[in-house]
């Protein structure tokens, strides 16, 4: 198999990949890889400060408008960043803590920690309220796990005046197989990788008339498709693609189109699509699948091995 970034790509969190020499099932294992074994580090326990306190002559109390359970469950959703080379351990089997009581488990080494302490409105504000986003998370294990900037504005929950909310969180490795906290990838598809021939530039006119353009600007014409009346470049296939379904079946236009421009597959290639949440990116995500399938089939073949001597 062969892999390589299509060119323009990857964007922000997105990707795409081009397959080659490959089969559809090799593809949908890497699919799968991706959603559900790549290991991301998601909070997955909290404590949360409990009863009244006095500050500045104001007595405030540990309650919002959310309860606990789904206060934490929105705070398990918050991506959190993710870098396989910092070699964090997973919670159950890091050496160092691993004949710990359950009680007394969690090291530097296996858990990342925030902090989080924030009040309501003063007593006197005008303020009816404070919104209390993902960017209030304080990281008390090293910086590089800050909350990234594009997800500081994840809102948690709000506080009404004399409420306050004091909580630690506790962030560890796990797979997306065990909870969709953990699956760093959403929207994860493929396709055929297919090329687009112009067969009658006459009929095709019907498409061309729509003054349609490709996703990097260019106009959707003869001229796309050159000298070869073909066009092999990922991008533009894939923007044709979506432009063919204007003249498709239920348009009115079909008939006057006739098949003047077809898609043909590219014999054992496909295009992978997905996109991150941003707690790493799609580059090292598809690494880190790729890393799990070499270490998964390595020890069944290991297994096989031993099995048939």
């Amino acid at each position: 198999m062969k892999a390589e970034i299509v060119e323009g790509w990857p964007k922000e969190n997105s990707i795409r990949i081009s397959l080659s020499d490959t089969d559809a099932s090799q593809v949908n294992a890497i699919r799968r890889a991706l959603i559900s074994d790549v290991p991301k580090l998601a909070i997955t326990r909290v404590n949360i400060s409990q009863g009244v306190v006095e500050t500045d002559g104001q007595i405030l109390e540990s309650v919002n408008v959310l309860p606990d359970e789904m206060l934490t469950h929105r705070l398990a959703m918050i991506p959190v960043p993710t870098f396989p080379e910092e070699k964090l351990s997973f919670f159950e089997t890091c050496p160092v803590c691993i004949d710990m009581v359950e009680a007394e488990k969690g090291c530097p080494q296996c858990q990342v920690l925030y902090s989080l302490n924030i009040q309501g409105p003063a007593a006197d504000s005008e303020e009816e309220h404070v919104t209390v986003y993902a960017g209030d998370l304080t990281t008390i294990s090293d910086p590089m796990f800050d909350i990234r900037e594009e997800h500081k504005r994840i809102p948690i929950t709000i506080l009404s005046k004399g409420q306050f909310l004091e909580l630690y969180a506790f962030a560890t490795l796990g797979r997306g197989s065990s909870h969709q906290k953990w699956s760093p990838v959403s929207g994860v598809g493929f396709s055929s990788r297919n090329v687009a021939k112009l067969n009658n530039a006459k009929k095709a006119e019907t498409l061309f008339a729509l003054n349609l353009k490709t996703s990097d600007g260019r106009d959707i014409d003869a001229k796309l498709f050159g000298k070869s009346k073909t066009v092999d470049d990922v991008n533009t296939v894939m923007d044709l693609e979506r432009a063919l379904h204007q003249v498709g079946p239920g348009t009115g236009r079909d008939a006057d189109f006739d098949g003047a421009i077809t898609l043909e597959p590219v014999d054992g290639s496909y295009v992978l699509t997905y996109e991150t949440d941003g707690s790493m990116t799609p580059v090292t995500a598809f690494n880190l699948a790729m890393d799990e399938l070499t270490n998964r089939f390595a020890g069944l073949n290991e297994e096989i091995s031993m099995a048939l001597k």
